[in-house]
């Protein structure tokens, strides 16, 4: 399994709120800053993506935008983002005018009416998932605060199959969006990354590499294996002090420092997620024992286990 894969497993859409707003100008569409994913395009007309310090991004027919959640945002019909906002998508849903909050009529799941669909100048399909997680955080943490693909260097039909699927209420139908949501977001990630003037992170590039790589893949398959450098070497069919110094050109860090905070990245989300005891979750990552899983947790993260868990479930890790 390549890194990208892996990273996003951790921050798939379920129940995601998904929707194909009619708007006629002026408009403006809030989304707040939160650990939210927000992905938007603009299916009819043209928009403005404005963040505060960041000039206006003019959106086109078809562009897609990332926005990662840190700082909030607001979509406009004009690039001065004039007037009240039409609706303002937040971590618990979209409020409207009155602050209400919408349901699936109103947010566009159910269709809208003829009269309305000639009236609107702009149709803005927006998708938002809730992420966290430290697995999750380290793509988050390599990409901007927002990033946009031109139509033209979109290589996925994916937003074409979920506009269609936004058309129709038909039995399964968020489970398809959810789905069609993750192939929008991955798609637009992977023409990101591939775009020239686009810096990639680290883990990225080290999937096509043919030292590292190798590794990469056995240290993520088995994160709990006894791993030294010499055993990955031979993964990836070099020398020992071949292979600790092309990884560390490459990740920036030796193996096995990298291993270590790959582990605990593991345990954090087992942590979060999951109701197994400090024993069980020290093992699934590699560490002998409760006590030495401990003590190398607290060491990253200053903070305990045990006090990591009840804090991120509620709310504040």
């Amino acid at each position: 399994m390549d890194t990208l894969t892996e990273v996003l497993d951790n921050i798939r859409a379920s129940g995601a709120l998904i929707g194909q707003n009619l708007l006629t100008a002026p408009w403006t569409v809030n989304v707040e800053a939160g650990s939210t994913i927000t992905v938007t395009a603009m299916l009819r007309g043209d928009g403005w993506l404005l963040r505060e310090g960041a000039e206006p991004i003019h959106l086109e027919t078809r562009d897609l935008a990332v926005h990662t959640g840190r700082g909030s945002i607001r979509l406009a019909s004009d690039p001065d983002g004039s007037g009240g906002a039409t609706c303002v998508v937040t971590l618990d849903g979209v409020r409207g005018e009155t602050g209400c909050f919408l349901d699936e009529e109103r947010l566009g799941l159910g269709g809208e009416d003829c009269a309305s669909t000639l009236r609107a100048e702009h149709a803005l399909l927006a998708g938002s998932f809730s992420t966290s997680g430290r697995i999750a955080d380290r793509l988050l943490s390599a990409l901007p605060p927002v990033l946009v693909v031109a139509r033209g260097q979109q290589r996925s039909h994916a937003l074409d199959l979920l506009e269609s699927e936004l058309v129709h209420r038909e039995p399964g139908q968020q489970a398809v969006l959810d789905r069609l949501l993750d192939i929008v977001l991955i798609g637009a990630l992977r023409d990101w990354f591939a775009l020239p003037e686009t810096s990639v992170p680290a883990w990225y590039g080290a999937a096509a590499d043919p030292v590292v790589g190798p590794a990469l893949s056995a240290l993520h398959a088995e994160p709990s294996r006894e791993w030294t450098v010499e055993s990955l070497a031979r993964r990836s069919r070099v020398s020992r002090a071949t292979f600790a110094r092309r990884f560390a050109e490459v990740m920036g860090e030796p193996p096995i420092s990298y291993l270590a905070g790959w582990r605990l990245c593991l345990a954090a989300d087992l942590l979060q997620d999951g109701d197994d005891t400090l024993g069980a979750i020290a093992r699934q990552v590699g560490y002998a024992n409760a006590y030495a899983f401990s003590a190398a947790f607290t060491r990253e993260y200053d903070v305990r286990p045990s006090r990591y868990r009840s804090r991120s479930r509620g709310g504040t890790a």
